[in-house]
């Protein structure tokens, strides 16, 4: 049985500006302090702000008129002024293994890509920080039209909430990890406006910052700065390959960067917070999957906490990489672990509905480019 295609909305729904009518500002755009500043300088007890918070953001609220602690007149204000969201889910796939794949469009007509995960009782979001990538991994489809532009940190909320959304109203989020679209370094004053607001047991989801995983190719000077902010998030670099050589291939911007660099920064990370550091690797047939190649990461990762997080490649269509044989794939995992490195193979989930980042906006027409 196929995955179950939910159309493109064209109509008009809640929170999407049409042409011809003036934009209002999504909820989430601001702050609980400007929130709490709105509703004072109208008349209404400072309050009100955080009943509107707590409308969209626990309550599932997607339309004024249902927060009903709010007075009909400051609905009405609020219907006057301010959207609740600033995107929409423009299209929703579900896999045969229950993962949900949503295509956000943005209030500009751009497109990102965000997923749901059931396992177990967790209920794992995967979400976007930027319209496309500049990072220009070979094999990656996020990045094949470049970056276009930043997420403001309300549409990196919006993806959680948008999923979340989509669970019964007994269950919630439990899991956050950041490897969407995008760079999520190159994003990351929204990005800890955004997770700090999720996180927070006051104004958001209050889910546990060790349950928040930040997924970069590796840029040091930002991981560094990350680790100064001390938060308890989790790190996992995109590393895809033991090599210098073999990086510069596969992730081009390594060339500027350079691999010694990232690993100091990681150990950098790992020293400040404390949190093991996960290595993501995504396995190439042929090209990174070797037996040379696993013997060569057990030696860069020889004597740090890590994990690898080995991941077989899902193939997009149009470029030239190929699915590791699974024989080749237990081979590289056994090398690993017989030299003393923690790794595990990823689960793959949600391949029928191109669940890999950056393979739905391809397949879907999109209304910007």
């Amino acid at each position: 049985m196929g995955p179950t295609p939910i159309p493109i909305i064209d109509e008009p729904v809640p929170g999407r500006p049409e042409a011809d009518a003036p934009a209002k500002r999504p909820v989430l755009s601001a702050s609980a302090d400007e929130w709490r500043q709105w509703m004072v300088e109208r008349g209404h007890p400072a309050y009100r702000a955080r009943q509107v918070l707590d409308g969209v953001i626990r309550r599932r609220a997607t339309a004024f008129e249902t927060i009903s602690d709010l007075p009909k007149a400051l609905r009405r204000q609020l219907d006057d002024d301010w959207s609740v969201f600033g995107t929409r889910a423009a299209f929703h796939d579900v896999a045969p293994d229950g993962t949900d794949k949503l295509l956000v469009e943005c209030r500009d007509g751009r497109r990102i890509e965000c997923v749901l995960m059931a396992e177990g009782p967790r209920r794992t979001v995967c979400i976007s920080t930027q319209v496309g990538c500049a990072m220009g991994c070979v094999f990656c489809a996020s990045g094949l039209k470049g970056v276009e532009r930043n997420l403001g940190s309300d549409e990196i909320i919006e993806q959680v909430l948008h999923l979340r959304n989509l669970l019964p109203p007994e269950e919630t989020v439990t899991h956050i990890v950041v490897m969407g679209m995008g760079e999520s370094l190159a994003n990351l004053d929204n990005l800890i406006i955004a997770l700090d607001r999720i996180c927070s047991p006051m104004e958001g989801l209050g889910i546990s910052q060790r349950r928040v995983t930040i997924s970069t190719v590796g840029l040091p000077s930002r991981i560094v700065r990350l680790a100064e902010m001390d938060r308890q998030y989790h790190l996992a670099v995109s590393l895809h390959a033991p090599t210098e050589e073999l990086r510069n291939e596969l992730v081009p911007v390594n060339e500027s960067v350079g691999l010694s660099a990232v690993m100091k920064a990681a150990d950098a990370y790992f020293e400040r917070t404390g949190r093991q550091i996960t290595y993501e690797y995504v396995m190439l047939k042929g090209i990174n999957d070797r037996p040379t190649d696993a013997s060569a990461l057990a030696r860069l990762l020889s004597g740090r906490r890590s994990h690898v997080n080995l991941i077989p490649y899902n193939p997009v269509p149009g470029l030239p990489y190929g699915r590791p044989e699974p024989e080749d794939v237990g081979r590289f995992v056994a090398t690993l672990r017989d030299r003393g490195i923690s790794a595990t193979v990823r689960k793959t989930k949600g391949r029928a509905i191109d669940a890999a980042c950056g393979q739905l906006r391809r397949r879907v027409p999109t209304a910007v480019g």
